[in-house]
């Protein structure tokens, strides 16, 4: 698992089957972006809980789901590294 902040949505409207029903954020993990499904929710600025390989998969609703990082938690207080 990995803690990373939601920088903002991403919008594609072109998108295989399966994937077009699932919200999408784009999350920074330290310097480094990556896209993210958004199984709980989040908002912009937001602390979330990521899960990464076959658990990113189950957690965004199915083992062949397209996914190698779904977001699964919302952290409630999380002070950042500045």
């Amino acid at each position: 698992m990995k803690i990373c902040q939601v920088e903002k949505p991403l919008v594609a409207t072109n998108r295989i089957p399966g994937l077009e029903h699932r919200h999408l954020q784009v999350v920074r993990d330290g310097r480094s972006m990556a896209v993210a499904v958004d199984a709980v929710g989040c908002t912009p600025g937001d602390w979330v809980i990521c899960v990464g390989s076959s658990a990113a998969r189950e957690a965004a609703g199915h083992k062949d789901y397209p996914s190698d990082l779904t977001i699964v938690g919302i952290i409630d207080h999380w002070e950042g590294e500045e």
